[in-house]
This record gives structure tokens, C-alpha cells and sequence, in this order.
């Protein structure tokens, strides 16, 4: 058996988890076990080509892969189908499978990546090959511990500001940032086979639950250089429900109007700003002091003398 966190969970699990770190044994929030998984639920209200929900249970089915079962927000059962093996589920387990069981247990997930700056949490959120990792690493390697990366829980108890909720996982970054932001010592297994994008051990990380200071709303500089832009109430609860973990799961399991509540919520204790800054290695000490500078002025850092 294998125990690990992941988004502030302790977790159970009878398979290799790739990417995370390890934790001492104890009591377990969520398991994950190798079992029977049906191909159908007997009366589900979403009935989808890969996955279909019926109460609190979840069918998630990845083609020649895997089929999972997630319920209540307790549990995974994963069966292998067709060719597929553990490893190739264990990433679908840490990617969709466990965004959806964060989905079912009332946590606001972002698809973000986050770092410690003083003693907030501040979040880089965007698409699919944005940067968010390669933010995240390049501001570890400057002295910033790291807390999440990609996967981002936030805890939004009543009466409490919104606390994003360590991780346990390594960064996963392509071959080209790797040797650009001088990581090779750090680098570890192939993320999946074919492709050059690895698992990379953060020097630095931080397992505290900490309040959102910020989210930085990553995009492209094409002309102009780097440039922080404070967007208003209403747009940037718009931009952080686009952001969530997988929308159509959301959509999925009728949470669309909690995400634009619990957006709200957030959008209301942090400054969410538009960051456009330039895609070039070269630059990123000056994306950084962009970042620092505003970090400052926010009241996150120290003054500079």
C-alpha cells in the first residue's frame, strides 16, 4: 500500500502513484483499490460517451485504458480494459479521475499552479500550455517554495477566506524548460512514454494551507512587454469559472452554479489580474522582477530598501 497527499488529502493507494511524494502511513481520506468497475450505471441522469453519474457515483471511462468508479468523493476503483496497464492509469487517477472526486467533495478546483510569496498563496491559471509549471518552476528556483502544480483545491469554508490546499506532486515540464531553467539534477521519470515531458522535483515546497493572495490570468506578450492588468468584479469571476478543472465535468455534475459562487468568493478576498508577459527564457528574470515589483505594491513582499 502506498500513502501520499494530494490537495490537502491523505491518500490510500494499491498502485504507484507517479509524480508524488510520499507520506507517512495513517488514516486515509480517499482510497484508491483495483476492483470490479461496471461498464454502465444501472439509472444515470448524465449519460455521456466516456463517463455518467448516477447520485454521488461517477463512471469515468477512458477507452483501452481504464474504467474508474469514484463515490461520494472517497473513493477510486479503477479496472484496466482493452490494453491498457497501471501505469497509463495512474495518470489518468492523478488528472481527471481525482479532479472529479475533488468536484464531488465541494472543493473549487483550478487548473493552476501555485507558489508561497510571503504567506499567501499566489496562482498562475490558464490553458493548457500556457506556463503554469514553467512559472512555477522558474519562481521555486528563485527562493519561492512551491505548493501546487496544475491541480489547485481551494477550501472555501464558511466564514473562513479561501485557502488553497497543499500537494504533494512534482512539476511536470517539457525537455525544453528543463535544460532552459538549469533543472537536469532535478529531473525524473518520463511523465509517459513518447513524449519529453518529466517529472521534476521541486528544491522547495510548502504544505500549509494558505489564503489566495493572488491569480495571475497567464497570457502571451506579443507586442509591448510584460504587463499586469487589474480586471473588474464581474470579468474576473467569469475568468476564474472558465478556469476551472475540467468545465464539462463541472457542467456534468450541475456545479455550474457553485463555481460562479465560489468564483465570486474568491474574486472577493484576492486581486485577479491579466499578466501578459513574454514567452522567451531570456526574459524570465525580467518576468520575475515584473512580478516581484507587483508583489510589493500588493503587499506581499517587503520593500525593497
Amino acid at each position: 500500500m502506498h500513502a501520499y497527499r494530494i490537495c490537502g488529502l491523505d491518500v490510500d493507494s494499491d498502485l504507484v502513484l507517479p509524480g508524488l511524494i510520499d507520506r507517512p502511513a495513517g488514516p486515509a481520506e480517499v482510497t484508491v483499490r483495483h476492483g470490479d468497475v461496471p461498464e454502465n450505471l444501472p439509472n444515470p441522469r448524465e449519460d455521456h460517451a466516456t463517463y455518467q453519474v448516477e447520485g454521488d457515483r461517477f463512471l469515468l471511462t477512458i477507452p483501452d485504458v481504464a474504467r474508474f468508479l469514484l463515490e461520494g468523493g472517497k473513493s477510486i476503483t479503477y479496472q484496466l480494459v482493452g490494453d491498457g496497464d497501471a501505469a497509463d492509469a495512474a495518470i489518468f487517477i492523478l488528472g481527471t479521475a481525482f479532479g472529479i472526486l475533488l468536484h464531488q467533495r465541494g472543493d473549487f478546483v483550478l487548473h493552476a499552479s501555485a507558489v508561497r510569496v510571503g504567506g499567501h498563496a499566489i496562482l498562475f491559471a490558464g490553458s493548457s500550455g500556457a506556463g503554469k509549471s514553467t512559472m512555477a518552476a522558474a519562481l521555486v528556483k528563485r527562493g519561492y517554495p512551491m505548493i501546487t502544480d496544475d491541480v489547485c483545491a481551494i477550501s472555501l469554508k464558511k466564514g473562513d477566506v479561501p485557502r488553497v490546499l497543499s500537494d504533494g506532486r512534482q512539476l511536470k515540464l517539457w525537455a525544453n524548460s528543463i535544460e532552459r531553467l538549469e533543472l537536469a539534477d532535478a529531473k525524473g521519470a518520463a511523465v509517459r512514454n513518447k513524449i519529453q515531458k518529466f517529472y521534476v522535483t521541486p528544491s522547495m515546497t510548502d504544505d500549509t494551507p494558505l489564503p489566495v493572495g493572488a491569480v495571475y490570468l497567464l497570457r502571451e506578450a506579443r507586442t509591448g512587454g510584460d504587463t499586469i492588468q487589474v480586471t473588474n468584479f464581474v470579468d474576473a469571476t467569469l475568468m476564474l469559472q472558465r478556469n476551472c478543472y475540467r468545465p464539462r465535468l463541472v457542467k456534468a455534475l450541475s456545479q455550474g452554479a457553485q463555481y460562479l459562487q465560489a468564483s465570486a468568493a474568491v474574486v472577493a478576498k484576492a486581486g485577479v489580474f491579466m499578466f501578459q508577459r513574454t514567452i522567451d527564457f531570456r526574459a524570465m528574470d525580467n518576468v520575475i522582477e515584473r512580478l516581484e515589483t507587483h508583489w510589493r505594491s500588493l503587499g506581499f513582499l517587503e520593500p525593497l530598501p
